[in-house]
């Protein structure tokens, strides 16, 4: 079968279990939050179903919620250092307030403070496309007044919400694997090309081009290539700056923007009891395997990728940062590596005790873990992650 006919196979099949309605682990969390006096606020990559679950939310009660949009430059301009009497004439008498992309707002930590305070009987509700703290605009305000949640593309467990959720499960990790997990994508995999190219085309750093610091949009574009060419190796800010035209210190801004702006996620290497450990090393992974493959333009079926152990990394790596937020399990995240190639893919500590995860696509491929890693740290559990298992430590059990 030829690459092309193998393709359109696979996109055939996708349409065919095609998702229906994706329960959201967060809504049952985020339903127990409501009416108790504090803002909501939910954070994630732009259109992630930040706005959809809140509208899920806001059906089962009996008000019709205002809807505020930060994206439009009216809101901001209402939304920034309003008076009590502006407010209590915007909002009326409805009782739920959702603000879309808040954090395009200036002093909205404040403005958001004054509603909690002053309207007792509104619930308060606010999604942000990137960090509020990248702009300096929200946490010190909000100061016991909030309760903040990330929202990530679709989760491995989420897909287990769907009518014969296992077998959605399984049917879904090859397309998942190259066209990543956002909601849109996997609802319309006959477009997740299109879809795709609209999302990374500017739209998904729309928080970030907007910032006075960022005047060059073209370097921009450069790394993100150069990072999507690396994924699942180590990288240097020192290397990313000599392929992409710049110096190493505007190569760590720029990474450490985007992972503000939920396009990337760092890992650092863990380094504290032996001689030969890398120190300084770092991986940079993309939130979304689908976003990675668009940047390069790469939807190269499995059978015909080099880089299927890089994408196997990438999308295990999410899935179970997933998991533990969504759970309210907070480790901290490691990989590990020394100067004669030893090494672990994935670490989490917590409590003083190492879960650690090594990553194989092909199941029969040996591995086992470095004798004096287990020897020199406290390890409570080790993994060795391929598609045959990796479900139960998603909290898939079947």
């Amino acid at each position: 079968m030829c690459f092309l006919d193998y393709h359109q196979k696979s996109i055939n099949f996708a349409v065919k279990i095609k998702t229906m309605h994706i329960d959201r682990t967060l809504r049952p969390v985020l339903q127990s939050c409501m009416g108790k006096g504090k803002a909501i606020i939910l954070i994630g990559p732009r259109q992630v179903g930040k706005t959809t679950l809140f509208d899920t939310i806001a059906e089962a009660m009996d008000d019709i919620p205002l809807m505020l949009n930060c994206d439009e430059p009216l809101v901001r301009e209402m939304l920034t250092n309003p008076t009590n009497e502006q407010l209590t004439t915007l909002i009326g008498t409805h009782k739920v307030l959702i603000i879309d992309e808040a954090q395009r707002v200036d002093s909205i930590g404040i403005t958001l403070k004054r509603i909690v305070e002053n309207f007792r009987n509104v619930q308060v509700m606010a999604t942000g496309s990137s960090s509020f703290e990248l702009y300096n605009r929200l946490n010190e305000p909000l100061t016991g007044r909030k309760y903040e949640y990330h929202l990530y593309p679709i989760s491995t467990q989420e897909l287990m919400s769907l009518p014969g959720g296992p077998i959605a499960v399984k049917s879904k990790l090859t397309f998942r694997l190259i066209y990543g997990s956002y909601p849109e994508v996997l609802d319309n995999p006959g477009e997740a090309r299109d879809l795709l190219t609209s999302l990374t085309d500017s739209y998904l750093y729309k928080d970030l081009l907007a910032l006075d610091g960022i005047r060059r949009p073209e370097l921009l574009n450069k790394l993100l290539t150069a990072l999507a060419l690396q994924l699942g190796s180590e990288v240097s800010y020192n290397e990313l700056g000599q392929l992409t035209g710049s110096d190493s210190k505007t190569v760590e801004k720029y990474i450490e923007l985007l992972e503000k702006c939920f396009v990337l996620r760092r890992m650092p290497a863990l380094s504290r009891n032996m001689r030969n450990e890398l120190k300084k090393s770092r991986k940079v992974y993309f939130l979304d395997n689908g976003v990675r493959n668009a940047i390069i333009q790469n939807y190269a079926p499995i059978e015909f990728r080099t880089d299927m152990g890089a994408l196997w990394e990438n999308f295990f790596v999410m899935e179970r940062i997933k998991y533990n937020s969504y759970r309210g399990y907070k480790p901290r995240y490691y990989f590990w590596r020394t100067q004669s190639q030893q090494e672990i893919d994935l670490i989490e500590e917590a409590d003083g005790q190492f879960t650690i995860f090594e990553m194989k696509w092909n199941p029969k491929d040996k591995a086992r873990f470095p004798q004096s890693f287990l020897d020199n740290y406290p390890v409570a559990d080790k993994a060795i992650i391929t598609p045959d298992n990796y479900q139960q430590y998603l909290g898939c059990n079947f």
